[in-house]
């Protein structure tokens, strides 16, 4: 029992130092992470659906803190952050990447007593702004809104430290702590909404934004200061890192901002619709991100810091067939989840979020903004990949410039479609999916001229998935509509859940057998994945290393 509870320790200070070991960890963690935030938003849909003004306010508060912390922190870290320092964790010198980690995170809380200073003393003028649909409907919200964003904001303060934890973390190649970071915020905001709405109300999820906040930063201290972790606040603007690590972030933070003007912008179109358009369009994009997130994330994220270090190192060759793999496995992994979302879509909806207490219109509408969403998972998905790539040559510039233009197109064909044309809020995710095809094709265009990579190489797979994909869809649809009507009593959650499970037991079946077929290699991964899976419990019991050399160079 003893070994079991030291090497069941070890795991999580185990380095993971290749792309898919590292994406293996994340994902899991992210998927674990991904239910319980399912779980969270069932939660909500439970307590508050019937007065879906409430979680319209809740979701439309909560928009604000998110961009200002995504835009300032959480976006810049892995990709101008990480770069920067793992180059002295390649060349030994942990000292200045400590020294870069302080002042970065000195800056960072700078920055966030500022923004939250203003939105603290602002709240009540900007409520109006970001959700003005639903004001309009009832002024009432307005001063509930504020509240909510007066809340919400305290939770940033936790993650400006936490994230960069998380950076530094990820730069040792230690994955699977950041990544169950995640789980622990999520189950802080869940335990709030069932212990605290008797007494709070809709005020308990934001309260529980600030208990989680302060667990994502609780369970990564440890591990970092094993690694020789140290902290003091410095504000040193002179230092040379800090600059660099700066000119890498100001584009991103630019580009980042413009994607949350247009998530406000969406929120603020769909808050002009029906009462509960922007609960239903905000469960669908929570839906379409869960694959994205899982897969896409893991391995994109997974993939910078050896990028960085091929990069560094001059290895070009070796960086494009990393990039390559990674961008095959994406792909690979995506195409039957977005086929899957897009084909059982109501049923995967009412799984979810289907509570008693959730108006069958929310579902619905809810089921049709999802297939609009599905058309462009894909290319979200190799988007982040496409734009670390570019962090890792150190171009933060040109999806600056790619962001701007996507962005515009997504503002524009919303603005078009919904003031103009006077359609419904589906067309508000197929703007979104458009903006996001715009954007992986510009990207990877501009990648390709800047890196030379083998286009049959890269491209062939692509065409096989795609078809082996489509072909997939096809075996989704047939079982589940003869299930439904002739097999399944779907009002029931069992028939629900047996029909949701054989249909994508047989699309599953026939995308890998499909891909075995046609000699896609990636198939492995689901053999990697179980072998892992099989593999813990003797990881958990044999002897593994109990230390972590601080000084350990990276490989």
């Amino acid at each position: 029992m003893l070994s079991f509870i030291k090497n069941g320790a070890n795991i999580f200070r185990n380095k993971q130092e290749d792309i898919l070991s590292a994406a293996f960890v994340i994902a899991f963690s992210v998927a674990l992470s991904r239910v319980l935030g399912l779980v969270r938003y069932r939660l909500l849909a439970s307590y508050f659906g019937d007065n879906i003004k409430l979680l319209d306010s809740f979701i439309a508060a909560s928009i604000l803190p998110d961009a200002i912390f995504e835009v300032l922190i959480f976006g810049t870290i892995a990709l101008a952050f990480i770069p920067v320092f793992s180059q002295y964790l390649s060349r030994d010198k942990l000292k200045k990447a400590w020294e870069l980690s302080s002042i970065m995170i000195s800056l960072g809380l700078l920055v966030f007593v500022v923004f939250a200073a203003i939105i603290i003393v602002l709240a009540d003028f900007i409520a109006p702004i970001i959700a003005p649909g639903v004001v309009a409907k009832d002024p009432a919200t307005s001063h509930q809104i504020a509240q909510l964003l007066r809340i919400m904001i305290f939770a940033q303060a936790f993650f400006v430290i936490s994230i960069f934890m998380t950076g530094i973390l990820q730069s040792f190649q230690r994955f699977l702590v950041p990544a169950l970071a995640s789980v622990f915020y999520n189950i802080g905001i869940i335990l709030s909404i069932i212990f605290l709405v008797p007494v709070f109300g809709i005020y308990a999820p934001a309260i529980g934004m600030i208990i989680g906040a302060l667990l994502h930063l609780t369970i990564q201290v440890p591990l970092a200061l094993s690694l020789g972790f140290s902290f003091r606040l410095n504000f040193d603007l002179n230092n040379k890192d800090v600059r660099e690590t700066i000119s890498l972030m100001w584009p991103r933070s630019i580009s980042l901002s413009l994607v949350r003007i247009s998530d406000m912008i969406n929120i603020a179109l769909a808050s002009i619709a029906a009462v509960g358009s922007i609960v239903a369009f905000n469960f669908a994009q929570v839906l379409q991100y869960v694959p994205t997130a899982m897969f896409a994330a893991s391995i994109a994220q997974a993939s910078l810091p050896s990028l960085s270090i091929e990069f560094n190192a001059k290895r070009y060759e070796q960086f494009k067939k990393l990039f390559t793999q990674s961008f095959h496995q994406i792909l690979f992994l995506i195409l039957p989840a977005a086929a899957i979302l897009a084909i059982l879509r109501i049923p995967v909806v009412r799984l979810v979020f289907g509570a008693r207490e959730l108006p069958w219109e929310i579902t619905v509408l809810t089921g049709r903004t999802l297939i609009a969403f599905s058309v462009g998972i894909a290319a979200q998905a190799v988007s982040l990949l496409l734009t670390r790539g570019f962090y890792a040559i150190k171009d933060s510039f040109t999806p600056v410039k790619v962001n701007i233009f996507s962005i515009t197109v997504n503002i524009a064909l919303a603005l078009f479609f919904v003031l103009i044309l006077k359609l419904s809020l589906i067309w508000l995710a197929l703007a979104y999916s458009t903006a996001n095809i715009t954007n992986s094709l510009l990207l990877f265009i501009l990648l390709d001229k800047k890196v030379g990579f083998d286009k049959k190489k890269l491209l062939a797979p692509v065409a096989k998935m795609s078809l082996i994909g489509f072909i997939t869809a096809v075996f989704l649809y047939v079982p589940m509509k003869l299930l439904d009507q002739l097999v399944f009593d779907t009002t029931r959650t069992v028939g629900l859940i047996l029909l949701t499970g054989i249909a994508t037991i047989v699309g599953l079946s026939v995308y890998i057998l499909l891909s075995w077929v046609m000699r896609v290699k990636e198939v492995a991964i689901f053999y990697h994945l179980a072998k892992r899976v099989l593999a813990l419990p003797s990881k958990l019991t044999s002897p593994a290393p109990t230390s972590i050399e601080a000084q350990e160079q990276n490989p």
